[in-house]
Order: structure tokens, then sequence, then C-alpha cells
């Protein structure tokens, strides 16, 4: 479930567990689409920032222990999403198509 309104993971095509697993058109694909999301983040929902990360295997946090994906989270100034850590709910301001919508007509072409 998105951390907040906007919340991307990129992830290549391939499962790969590890960046060192990805080939060298992998990982630039991969880093290409992480720069095109922050840009359609701070143009579709006008962030005053961006977290951009990843959790690489189950020690680490990740998820998906198996497939690496980069987390793309618009932040914004005073956006203490204390919510998150005290009831484990997520408080989404804008629906989720809504985002969908605004941040496919950001994404750059």
């Amino acid at each position: 479930y998105p951390y907040t309104s906007g919340h991307l993971m990129v992830l290549p095509n391939r499962a790969v567990a590890d960046l060192e697993g990805l080939t060298a058109d992998e990982h630039a694909e991969l880093w290409e689409t992480v720069r095109d999301a922050v840009v359609a983040l701070k143009g579709s929902l006008r962030c005053d920032a961006v977290n951009v990360g990843l959790n690489l295997g189950a020690a680490a946090g990740g998820s998906q222990a198996d497939h690496l994906h980069v987390h793309c989270v618009p932040r914004w100034l005073g956006d203490a999403n204390f919510v998150s850590v005290v009831a484990e709910t997520r408080v989404l301001p804008i629906s989720l198509d809504e985002v969908g919508v605004a941040i496919r007509s950001a994404w750059p072409h």
C-alpha cells in the first residue's frame, strides 16, 4: 500500500535481487526511469521533495527480496506522516485514480 499519494515503485522487467545482478543496459534503464518518476511526481503533485530509496535483501527491510525495486515517495513540508507509525494507517488526500492520471500526464516522453 502506498506510503502517501503518488508513492511509486520502479523495477526492472527481469526479476533481479541485487543491483550487481543487473546488466549495464538494465541499470541505465532503471535509473533513467527513476529520474522520470521524480520529474513526473514533482510536475504533477508539486511536492517539495522526493525520497528515493531501496532496500536490498530481507535484512535491509526489503519486502520482495527476490526482485529489487526503487521507491519514489513524494514529500511535502510538514507532512510528518506520523499516522503510519502509530496506527499502521495510511492517509491519502488524493485518490489513487486521480494520482495515476496526474502522474501519467506529467511523465516525460
